[in-house]
């Protein structure tokens, strides 16, 4: 598969990569240039440590964790394009063969719009769908001071720690069966989640209506996962109440923002664990 198919294979953003095989730094750069800064933004200060974020993924390499995903941000202000906000996942190859892989998400930038931070996800790979784990898993945050490289690296095994938790949270879920009433519930406070107090376009039938024969089911697992590749990637067909109160048709928005994409991620799955302990109590 060559790198043009793995792009648009996860999407259509000239600044998003992602594969089934780890990238490769000339890949990374075609489509994250980001990641190689050398050196920070000239808005920074003196105190401000900076590391690329390159090194950190050599680094990583050398420890057995590979990149499979990188996407960045376009600022408005052109300055920053080569030191803007970047996100990568990241993860060993022990997840071949199985349905689903864990990964450390990391999320960073060179102009002081983010501190290093990482998460827990994982990757769905029938749908290559990413998820990022809830609240009540590991977060870590590492500011643009010290000794930053060493403290990455620890942040990145901190998370992969609760990978046994992770991967126990998701068997759990497949074991939770849910009604249509409660599914539809499920679909209607993610709604909620991903347009607030705006009128939602879509309906809680859309996004709890699978993509694929395999994402057919009433566990909890399949649900969610449903929801959370409806709700980030977009491209459902709605309707919305104009300024003048007409109804004109509409398509959902895909999640193309890191902040946006992390937060609603980690908010979708804190709501699919909030269903499951009301149905175990």
């Amino acid at each position: 598969m060559t790198i043009h198919h793995l792009a648009t294979r996860f999407g259509r953003n000239r600044h998003q990569i992602g594969g089934y095989e780890p990238l490769d730094n000339e890949a990374l750069y075609r489509h994250v240039p980001s990641i190689f800064a050398r050196e920070a933004h000239d808005s920074r200060s003196e105190r401000y440590v900076y590391v690329p974020t390159i090194d950190i993924v050599e680094g990583l390499r050398r420890e057995g964790w590979f990149p499979f995903f990188a996407v960045q941000s376009v600022p408005r202000d052109g300055s920053r394009h080569g030191h803007a906000k970047h996100m990568l996942r990241l993860r060993r190859d022990e997840g071949i063969g199985k349905p689903e892989a864990a990964e450390v998400i990391i999320v960073n930038s060179h102009d002081g719009t983010s501190a290093y931070q990482m998460f827990a996800g994982m990757l769905r790979f029938v749908c290559t769908n990413s998820m990022i784990a809830g609240e009540r898993f590991e977060e870590v945050r590492v500011p643009h001071k010290g000794n930053i490289e060493h403290d990455i690296i620890e942040g990145v095994y901190t998370v992969a720690e609760d990978f046994p938790r992770l991967i126990d949270a998701s068997e759990a879920m497949k074991e939770v069966r849910l009604s249509d009433d409660e599914q539809r519930l499920l679909g209607e406070v993610s709604l909620v989640a991903r347009y607030g107090d705006d009128e939602s376009p879509l309906t809680p039938e859309q996004i709890i209506a699978p993509r694929r024969y395999e994402d057919r089911g009433d566990s909890l697992w399949t649900t969610f996962n449903v929801i959370q590749e409806n709700v980030i990637r977009g491209g459902l067909h709605g309707r919305k109440h104009n300024a003048e109160g007409r109804i004109r048709r509409s398509r959902s928005r895909p999640i193309n923002g890191i902040d946006q994409n992390v937060t609603l991620n980690r908010a979708l799955w804190t709501l699919a664990e909030g269903m499951q302990r009301l149905k175990t109590g």
